[in-house]
């Protein structure tokens, strides 16, 4: 058998993010962690380890790659804001996301189906959902059509703004639905949705100041992979909930609470000036809130979620509220997935030499090796396991015949992968029990093998130069 010949990993052509220190995290000087050290929590839910903190998502995913986000393709950056818009819109400048109103009416039904089901009435499902996703009493961002006029404005807007800053903070905390002296009678408020005459609205650098929010935060309705914020019935009144408190855009949550939907609404400017014709329609950004929101998790492999309970000793994994341990995990995920323990050996060997695996199925293959991971390079290795004795007899997990093996690894050489065979060697003399610990890795030993295809025009070649 001849020896292998180590390829060089290859780099990807675009790069779109910086390399992290991956895990473990470094050590002090008294050879013990340092104090910060960071217990990462995971709960386990259908048979699958979910992590719902955005800040352990950033991390774990951050450093070393670790699982995949359920509603991105790999790293869990998922926004409902639409992109073209976003585009569009891109002088405001507000981390809130901007959707259609197609799509936010989207989620409107959404919610409104969940309550029908829930069995609330459809008069009172009306009611709820109408006061909930009216437009905020605070004028919504209007789109900086006037770029070059932006900084005489600002002056104007700044001396405006504190003149009126304590007026409507009284206003608003009274419930006069954020009108300040100088706004119109109510009565005379066109059909627009919260473009008041008297009142200028925000321009983009006001709107990372101030956002309306609600004064008393409401309920959740949970469910599987989204949350629906619905308001209890009768918990409060119509003046109650029209009572709103300026918030500042920073304190909001990942969660998208408030979205900048694009409507068509009139203009109130040009309703004065002619009455009597028809008014015109412009695109406007109205700030709502959002009815049905939807939340990203970070869904671990078992393989992955056991190495950071047991290599790493950096994340919790609970089931119903209660924490599981090391033995536990290894023999909750052998029922799971029966092939874990094998799967796992081999996830925990590439792991300590510096790889980072990932699953191979969409190449047949039970592990891909990426080298830093894969935004930087493209897998190297397309990795089978095979669990054997020493005498390399044993059950295999996979029988290839010499077409299904040519054929894999064929697949391999098309994707510009190389086919590895690794073999995880047990002692004769280990029983069943011994392995239903995970200290059994300690007597495992690996054997990789590089399958290559013989390819006869290039041996005669070979041959010639010889």
């Amino acid at each position: 058998m001849a020896e292998a010949v180590f390829h060089a990993p290859k780099r990807k052509r675009r790069v779109y993010e910086n390399y992290e220190s991956p895990f473990p995290l470094p050590f002090g000087q008294n050879n013990g962690p340092k104090k910060d050290f960071k217990i990462f929590h995971a709960e386990m839910i259908n048979n699958h380890v979910i992590v719902r903190n955005a800040q352990d998502i950033e991390q774990l995913y951050g450093k070393g790659y670790f699982g995949k986000g359920i509603l991105s393709r790999s790293r869990p950056n998922f926004t409902i804001s639409d992109p073209k818009l976003a585009a569009k819109w891109k002088d405001m400048k507000t981390d809130m996301p901007i959707i259609t109103s197609k799509k936010y009416q989207r989620s409107v039904e959404w919610a409104t189906e969940l309550m029908r089901r829930q069995g609330q009435d459809e008069n009172i499902v009306h009611r709820i959902l109408k006061d909930y996703t009216k437009p905020l009493e605070h004028p919504c961002v209007k789109r900086n059509e006037e770029v070059q006029l932006h900084d005489e404005l600002n002056s104007e807007m700044v001396s405006k703004i504190e003149g009126t800053a304590d007026r409507e903070n009284l206003s608003v905390m009274n419930g006069d639905s954020g009108k300040s002296g100088d706004m119109e009678d109510p009565s005379k408020q066109s059909d627009c949705l919260q473009e008041d005459s008297g009142h200028d609205p925000l321009t983009a650098s006001d709107l990372d100041e101030h956002v309306l929010g609600v004064a008393a935060p409401l309920p959740h309705v949970h469910c599987s992979k989204q949350d629906v914020l619905l308001p209890q019935c009768g918990a409060q009144s119509e003046d109650s909930s029209q009572r709103a408190g300026l918030i500042c855009a920073k304190e909001r949550g990942p969660d998208d609470e408030y979205v900048l939907v694009e409507e068509a609404v009139c203009d109130v400017s040009e309703r004065e000036d002619a009455p009597n014709e028809e008014l015109a329609q412009k695109e406007r950004l109205i700030c709502r809130r959002n009815p049905y929101r939807i939340f990203e998790y970070l869904q671990l492999s078992l393989e992955e979620a056991f190495f950071l309970v047991y290599a790493l000793g950096c994340l919790s994994i609970y089931y119903k509220k209660e924490p599981l341990t090391i033995v536990k995990l290894w023999n909750i995920f052998t029922i799971v997935q029966p092939t874990f323990r094998t799967t796992y050996m081999a996830y925990h060997y590439f792991r300590s030499k510096g790889w980072v695996p990932k699953a191979g199925l969409k190449y047949g293959t039970d592990l891909l090796l990426y080298r830093k991971g894969p935004p930087f390079y493209h897998a190297s290795y397309s990795v089978i396991i095979e669990l054997v004795d020493d005498h390399f007899e044993g059950s295999l997990r996979r029988p290839f015949s010499w077409k299904s093996l040519a054929a894999l690894s064929r697949v391999s050489v098309n994707v510009s992968k190389e086919l590895m065979l690794c073999y995880l060697i047990k002692p004769s003399t280990m029983t069943d029990k011994e392995m239903e610990s995970p200290e059994c890795m300690k007597r495992i030993k690996v054997q990789e093998v590089i399958l290559s295809r013989w390819v006869s025009s290039r041996e005669r070649s070979d041959q010639d130069e010889l």
